[in-house]
């Protein structure tokens, strides 16, 4: 005998669809876009703007090797990320003073 409610209930494939199926957003994008809507806003993406724009052109890097004494290339290592650029800018303030 069939219960008096079994005319209202589906059939397994005729259940609801998953919504897992649509796309999610990225949590790192999404949360990204929610702190900083403008990229470009960013008080570091002005300055540099700015600083560039009254700048000349760098000059064309060579790559050369170089041998240093250990411990002044530990010395400019020990000053964090970009010692080679300020191996570079030191060597550029001995020339022009030189001139």
């Amino acid at each position: 005998m069939k219960s008096a409610l079994s005319h209202l209930e589906k059939p397994p494939s005729a259940s609801r669809k998953s919504t897992s199926m649509q796309p999610k957003a990225k949590p790192r994008i999404a949360a990204k876009a929610a702190q900083d809507p403008h990229p470009e806003a960013d008080v570091k993406h002005i300055v540099r703007g700015i600083v560039r724009k009254g700048l000349k052109p760098l000059p064309p890097k060579a790559s050369v090797s170089l041998r240093l004494d250990q411990d002044v290339l530990e010395w400019f290592k020990a000053q964090g990320a970009g010692y080679q650029t300020r191996i570079n800018t030191v060597l550029r303030a001995f020339r022009d003073a030189s001139m």
